[in-house]
């Protein structure tokens, strides 16, 4: 099990600095991926959870890619009803191409209906949009001169060179949580890619319905590859008051173990707790990140200690 870092993009501690002394901590610690997300219209609604400064993610991983060797890049998640999917076809081909087959590209249908206001994308449509771009994006990937006929988009005979260095394009992982999700990720992914979920609902829920889809659609089950929140804490948390990777040593060190169970082959650490004046100050990240591999995750071996 491969275990990542979710690099914070936005709040009053981002800036290039910090971007590249993050990429240097987690790298040199020895996690196997970084992973970044997205927002392209700071509204009141997004700026509520996650203010600006916000960075764009493909710039920013196009940058990574150039100070970092080994480390694998993603994105936790791209909202991909805001781009047209030439754009987002680029982008990636671009990002895959300057990290050398590094990048992963995680997926989702946004939530902040004044940020599709303000772009001019119709909220509702935003499940269906999502499938009709994500098709039109990976005719792209494979196809040097590339046609696609869509329910929102079409095109005809676009070169799309540079294409991605992995052959059929980038991982994707597909996030969210709802029924509508789970098929997007049976159809369209090579991972299912939640966030923030508790291991029973994982567990007992989540992967059982994702089983039942799949098998409904003829299809393979994706893996789980989760995004979890990450806070080591002094004494344990009471079990129903707490999710993944929040809790004791212990409780944390259970949770990987579970995941790992379920067969998961990467999880994210995302050490983003909702306080958004800790990202000026971002050496307690770094020093549970550290701790965890020494402590936790034996990063060599990608297993759990």
């Amino acid at each position: 099990m491969k275990i990542g870092v979710n690099l914070i993009n936005f709040g009053p501690g981002a800036e290039p600095g910090a971007f590249a002394r993050w990429a240097e901590v987690v790298q040199d610690l020895g996690y196997h991926l970084l992973m970044t997300s997205d927002h392209v219209a700071i509204t009141p609604d997004v700026a509520g959870r996650y203010p600006a400064p916000f960075y764009e993610p493909f710039t920013m991983l196009g940058w990574l890619a150039g100070v970092t060797k080994r480390i694998e890049l993603g994105t936790t998640v791209i909202i991909v009803p805001y781009r047209h999917p030439l754009e987002t076809a680029r982008a990636t081909a671009v990002v895959d191409q300057l990290s050398g087959g590094r990048f992963i590209f995680g997926v989702g249908v946004g939530w902040a209906k004044q940020e599709f206001d303000a772009i001019g994308v119709p909220f509702e449509k935003r499940g269906a949009l999502t499938d009709d771009y994500l098709q039109a994006i990976k005719a792209c990937w494979t196809q040097s001169i590339a046609s696609y006929q869509g329910r929102f988009v079409s095109f005809r005979d676009i070169h799309t060179s540079p294409r991605p260095v992995q052959p059929t394009g980038p991982p994707i992982w597909v996030g969210g949580s709802s029924d509508a999700a789970l098929r997007r990720a049976v159809r369209f992914g090579e991972a299912w890619h939640p966030i923030r979920s508790r291991v029973d609902w994982l567990r007992d829920v989540g992967l059982p319905k994702l089983r039942e889809i799949a098998q409904r659609e003829g299809r393979r089950v994706p893996p789980l590859c989760p995004r979890i929140i990450f806070n080591l804490t002094d004494r344990p948390v009471p079990e129903d008051k707490r999710v993944a990777g929040t809790g004791s040593f212990a409780q944390v060190r259970g949770d990987l173990l579970a995941l790992e169970a379920m067969g998961a082959p990467y999880v994210i650490l995302d050490t983003f707790t909702g306080d958004v004046e800790a990202t000026h100050d971002p050496e307690p990240a770094w020093r549970m990140l550290e701790a965890a591999a020494e402590r936790l995750v034996d990063l060599d071996r990608r297993t759990v200690r």
